[in-house]
């Protein structure tokens, strides 16, 4: 006999099932190899002594601090342990707790839920001169060139903007925003390169979006988080996915000394507020994309914070989209010039699929797609 441990298996049921367990079994199995681990802030005393109980008596277990027993203090925040099944149980079980327990147990319910999507590349392009990477900047003929090396690389989005979102950028009016996108668009409908790929628009402008969608673009990425409802019903209109970023301030006032009490809790409200508003206004979760917004108004800590808990935001039952392709974390986590950040943006991005996300936006498609490709047999 020999026995050795194994690293983390991915598709647990299949892993089962190529081990000849029987059919009833794979399911029941599967869900005592998946540990969740959840944070809850500011758990009612009372509460944190009713689930510690409750979760011991099911198997898994609420770390506490140590004055939880004695309720030295009206709440306090925990860490709650155990596998999928356990879960499954407390999130039933805590629906007729007091002190605020149903809560936990609805919020439980909505991460069991969550849906697993399939991964995807998207390419940059940008279609103005002073974008922060130089290797994005492309105009018409070129643009398309690129384009389709992209699509050949294995790219299934490609996302084009014609103003750049760096900090301190300029501001740009709409008309030149427009002059800047017309001539690629018209060439992406001219040649139907939309039947090959999908094509996003990177604008919150309404004139410039709608020409795009006009164009065959069936993908809205929008910085400002849909903050105006026009951008809403033109995705709406044309049946187009809408992402909804997250962004502290404005390109020109982001990084001026970010600050949150606790970025996972404001970015995540931040959500739930934005997903109210579209469904209000007749989008579903499936066409709705979170992207927290790597830079937008962070530090480097904030950064890693959200890059680690991405897991998080799948309980809104959207696709989530990450976008540190050479961005300056990289250089204040390692000095690098911008050039030099392919491998920085590679960690970065395996790190944010491993945690949940399923759009990688990045500048270099091929790297990228080989990447994925050889971590997904991993």
């Amino acid at each position: 006999m020999k026995i050795y441990q194994i690293g983390n298996i991915k598709n647990k049921k299949q892993f089962l099932k190529d081990m000849n367990v029987q059919g009833g079994g794979v399911s029941i199995m599967a869900k005592k190899m998946e540990l969740f681990y959840f944070y809850i802030k500011n758990l009612r005393t009372p509460a944190a002594n009713i689930l510690k109980q409750d979760a011991l008596s099911v198997g898994a277990e609420l770390a506490v601090p140590s004055g939880v027993i004695t309720c030295a203090k009206e709440s306090y925040d925990c860490l709650l342990i155990g596998t999928r099944k356990h879960m499954e149980i407390l999130s039933k079980k805590e629906l007729a707790q007091p002190f605020g327990l149903k809560n936990v147990a609805k919020e439980l319910q909505l991460f069991l839920k969550t849906k697993e999507y399939p991964v995807q590349v998207m390419g940059v392009i940008n279609a103005n001169d002073d974008s922060f990477f130089s290797g994005s900047r492309f105009k018409e003929s070129d643009a398309i060139e690129k384009i389709k090396q992209m699509i050949t690389d294995g790219a299934t989005i490609i996302d084009i903007g014609a103003v750049s979102s760096r900090p301190n950028a300029n501001v740009v009016g709409v008309d030149e925003e427009l002059n800047r996108i017309k001539p690629i668009c018209d060439i992406i409908r001219a040649e139907k390169l939309y039947d090959e790929v999908s094509f996003s628009i990177d604008s919150y402008t309404p004139k410039v979006v709608e020409y795009a969608l006009e164009s065959g673009f069936n993908l809205v990425n929008d910085i400002t988080g849909a903050s105006d409802e026009s951008i809403i019903k033109l995705a709406v209109k044309y049946r187009a996915k809408l992402c909804i970023m997250h962004m502290q301030g404005t390109p020109q006032t982001m990084q001026n000394s970010p600050e949150y009490a606790d970025v996972m809790v404001e970015v995540s409200e931040f959500f739930e507020e934005r997903v109210e508003k579209c469904e209000a206004l007749g989008l579903s979760r499936e066409d709705i994309i979170l992207d927290v917004g790597i830079g937008f108004g962070k530090s480097l800590e904030h950064n890693l914070t959200l890059i680690k808990n991405m897991r998080h935001f799948k309980k809104f039952g959207c696709e989530i989209l990450i976008g540190a392709s050479r961005k300056s974390m990289i250089d204040r986590i390692i000095s690098t010039p911008t050039e030099e950040r392919l491998a920085g943006s590679l960690a970065i991005h395996l790190k944010a699929v491993e945690s949940g996300a399923s759009i990688v936006r990045c500048h270099d498609v091929r790297e990228h797609v080989q990447a994925l490709r050889v971590w997904e047999r991993l």
